[in-house]
Parts: structure tokens; sequence; C-alpha cells
């Protein structure tokens, strides 16, 4: 697999043209499984054949269980400068109902490790809205993400997929339905939380200390161009997506044949406009319509004046400098209101 993705990084050398690497990232699966030489060979290979900024941003993202002293020193001296560990709570009874493999110790343990190896910028992921699980668990959660003092936290309301093992329980009646009141109240309590902790809300999803945002899914929210190199991973050029096939032993044998193993998708110019909406909704920092209307010829004011002064009477959108940007009730309704302000 290392080789074979070492290769697509060669023949897909010219996907970014003259644009330089400001950000890495070794995520889905589990890259923690990589060893010190097979982190360093594939980032030889990205140095080799990319113009990498210098102090460019290298994330690993790994689970709580598998990050001993050892693996944390390799891969804090192989390069990697930021962690995203997916810790999801500190509470073991919760981790068990979630069918993670760690547990609350394990939770607390990596992200003392990693801070005494020398990690300086630590993102975990946490969860809510999780079935029986009272707002005050969620506090204990809250709180114990604060006292271990990491940079970063992306918190997601937990969601069912049907092709999961989540999915498979709740079909056959073993799994609590998701109450979104309770969500939305732990959404609200943790922006009040993390606000007088010190973190900003860049994102719906994601929080900050000042100077910590995520520079790598912030290039998503903005819209820059990536390549995504691997079985499952996308790439987008501003005008096209490109979906890898998602099968490991036919990705590999595609890719020793020389051929990348994807599908492209060409973007319309409503696809961008609508992508754009999406994506800058979802960020402190709105979607521009200034830009809107440069890029793409789209007054969106006059398009969506009526919707538009609705959401703004009903306290969930306001403009800021030419910005739409959505208010904490709004955030509630993210999807829905980008949705309807589709072209």
């Amino acid at each position: 697999m290392v080789n074979a993705i070492n290769q697509e990084l060669f023949l897909r050398k010219d996907y970014l043209e003259t644009e330089k690497v400001e950000t890495i990232y070794f995520g889905g699966g589990t890259p923690s499984l990589l060893s010190k030489d097979e982190i360093s060979d594939i980032l030889s290979t990205i140095h080799e054949n990319f113009q990498v900024k210098d102090n460019s941003e290298v994330t690993l993202e790994a689970n709580p269980d598998d990050l001993s002293h050892k693996k944390l020193e390799k891969m804090y001296d192989c390069g990697i400068n930021r962690l995203s560990i997916g810790v999801q709570s500190f509470d073991t009874e919760v981790l068990k109902s979630l069918n993670r493999a760690h547990n609350a110790e394990e939770a607390a343990s990596c992200l003392i490790k990693a801070q005494k190896v020398g990690f300086q910028n630590i993102s975990i992921d946490l969860i809510y809205g999780i079935p029986g699980r009272s707002n005050d668990q969620w506090i204990k959660d809250l709180d114990q993400a604060t006292f271990y003092s990491p940079q970063h936290i992306s918190a997601y309301g937990l969601t069912i997929e049907p092709h999961t093992i989540f999915g498979k329980w709740s079909n056959e009646g073993k799994f609590p339905k998701l109450d979104d009141d309770q969500s939305a109240q732990q959404f609200e309590i943790m922006l009040d939380y993390l606000r007088k902790a010190g973190f900003e809300q860049y994102e719906i999803s994601n929080f900050s200390l000042p100077g910590f945002h995520s520079k790598h899914n912030s290039s998503y929210w903005q819209q820059k161009k990536y390549l995504g190199v691997g079985p499952s991973a996308h790439s987008y050029n501003g005008e096209s997506r490109q979906f890898n096939i998602n099968k490991n032993a036919l990705y590999i044998k595609r890719i020793n044949n020389g051929t990348i193993p994807a599908t492209k998708e060409s973007l319309s110019a409503t696809d961008q406009v609508n992508e754009y909406l999406m994506t800058t909704l979802r960020t402190k920092w709105g979607s521009d319509i200034t830009e809107l209307r440069k890029k793409y010829d789209i007054n969106l004011i006059e398009r969506q004046s009526s919707y538009i002064s609705d959401l703004r009477s009903r306290g969930y959108l306001q403009i800021k400098k030419d910005h739409l940007i959505l208010t904490d009730k709004g955030k509630l309704l993210a999807d829905k209101i980008s949705a309807d302000l589709f072209v």
C-alpha cells in the first residue's frame, strides 16, 4: 500500500500545477499503523514531487489506544507536527456504547504522553448527542477535554449511517433513537463552554485556541485545491472532483499498472456556487456576496431577498461587510439554510 501511495504521488505530481503544498494530512483508516520509516518514505516522496512550503502543517490521525510513548516519539521524529486524536469521550461506559477500542484512561494518557514527547498542536475529537447521555455528563467531557489543554477540539453530533454497526443496531432496535432536541441543547452548551475556555468556533464543528485553526481543514472550507491519495481519497482542483476507488487490492493493482483509479466529476458553474455556499456558510467568515458577484455573476441578495430577510428577522443570519454569516441559532440549521440558498 505504501509503495502504491508513493507511485500515485508520482503519477499525480502535476495535479496541483504550480500550487505549493501548505498542509499534509495522514487520515482515513488508521494511519497510526504506519511505521516511522513508512511515514518518512511517504513524506520524502511528497517533497521530491511537490513544492512544499517551509513550516507546513503535517497532521496524523490516531486513536488513543495506538499511541504508546515510543510510537509518539517516532511520529514526532519523522516530521509529524500535529496530532488529531479520536478521543470521542472521556467516559469508559460511553466509549463502550460507541464500540470504541480505547477506554477513558487511555484517552487521557495519550494526551499527556503526546505533550511530553513535544507535540504542541493537538486536536481531539468529541461526540455529543449520544442517546441516554445527560447534559451534565456532556459538561464533564468538556471539563476533561479542556483540563488536558489541547489546542484544538472538533466536536460532532452523533449520526447513524446505514452501513455501519450503529445502522445495523438501529435497524434491529438495539440502539436508542437520537434526540434532536437534546443534541441541539448540547451543541449550545458546548458553544458557551468552549468560548469561556478561550476557544474560537471558526467552523460549526471546529474550535481552536488563537493561532491553532486547522490549516488543512480550513482549505476545504475556503475552496483551495487539494490532492487526495490512496483508496477512497478525494481530490479537488476548483473545476472538478476526483474520487479514488475504495477497494484496496484493486487500487494497488491499477496503480502498479500506471493507471490512476479515479472517477472524475466536472463541476458546472451552478455546482461551484452551491458548493461555495455550503462550505463557506459553515465558517465564522461566512459567504462573500461580492465574491459571488465577481466570480459567478450571481447577485444572491437580489435572488434570495425575501428568504434572506426572513432569516435575518428570525435571528438565523446576519450580514457583515458583505458577508452572510450564520448566528449561533442559525448554525443549528446550517445544512438546510445553505440548501435553501442554492441557485
